[in-house]
């Protein structure tokens, strides 16, 4: 799944890539941040969670975060991000679960780069 704006080119992506989980914050075009598992899922059920603690007030756009991924309550894979986009980055394409079938966050990828696994349930919280 990905969000992304038509015109600068940056967004988000939680994906599986070699059944590793991954995702991949891109800033503008012009920097990938990446936080990937560095072993795979395991074949059952697994519950992905990804805390994104975005480090600026309410409203306030464009400060830091720290990605953290967890399977199934075991910390997998985490990383800072020193930056975030200043605005509001669903404009264009808008979120895509199961599959990217738009320009494509991560360059590791070809959309569409369906998931060919189940994907029971997807939770939003935002704080």
């Amino acid at each position: 799944m990905s969000l992304q704006t038509a015109v600068l080119e940056g967004g988000y992506s939680p994906y599986v890539r070699d059944n590793n989980p991954t995702f991949v914050y891109n800033y503008l075009s012009l920097e990938r941040y990446t936080a990937a598992a560095t072993n795979p899922l395991p074949k059952s059920k697994v519950q992905l969670k990804i805390d994104f603690a975005h480090s600026g007030k309410a409203g306030e756009l464009g400060k830091g975060a720290y990605v953290t991924m967890t399977a199934n309550g075991i910390k997998v894979a985490e990383g800072a991000l020193p930056k975030t986009i200043q605005q509001q980055i669903s404009i264009g394409e808008g979120l895509h679960i199961g599959s990217d079938v738009g320009s494509p966050v991560d360059f590791t990828y070809t959309p569409p780069f369906k998931f060919t696994g189940t994907i029971d349930k997807v939770v939003f919280d935002l704080r």
